[in-house]
């Protein structure tokens, strides 16, 4: 059984510098009216809002355009018994200014899919949370 102190509380900075280090997360949301729940590549934005890049077609985008979501990504080692996990909630919306699709076309996540037209949308991180797992984080 794992002690109380074996869990530590990540604050809004040590979150977002973890979720800079990974490429893939997944998206929680709803589903018709169930939970759903698909991995995804992603990155952080200078605002630090979470965006994907995604097919104009997807299913996600119509089920968590303008809705609240939760992204979670995360790091473990099994053999360790070591890792994180962060969560980061807020509305999701697509991207429609023309001038900011130009600037993620260029900085944003590139699609891991063959796309066409691609779209993007913007997670906004208005909670972060985070845990880690054991103490061997700050070593790697």
């Amino acid at each position: 059984m794992l002690q109380d102190d074996a869990f530590r509380t990540l604050d809004r900075q040590e979150c977002l510098r973890l979720l800079a280090k990974v490429p893939v997360g997944r998206v929680v949301y709803t589903r018709q009216a169930l939970p759903a729940v698909l991995p995804i590549n992603f990155s952080l934005d200078t605002d630090t809002s979470v965006l994907l890049r995604t097919s104009p077609d997807s299913g996600l985008v119509r089920a968590i355009d303008g809705v609240v979501v939760a992204f979670e990504a995360d790091e473990f080692d099994a053999t360790t018994r070591s890792g994180w996990s962060v969560v980061v909630t807020g509305r999701a919306t697509v991207v429609t200014d023309p001038a900011e699709h130009e600037r993620l076309s260029q900085a944003g996540p590139a699609s891991w899919m063959p796309l066409r037209d691609a779209m993007f949308v913007r997670i906004e991180s208005e909670l972060v949370t985070g845990r880690e797992l054991g103490g061997t984080l700050g070593t790697r």
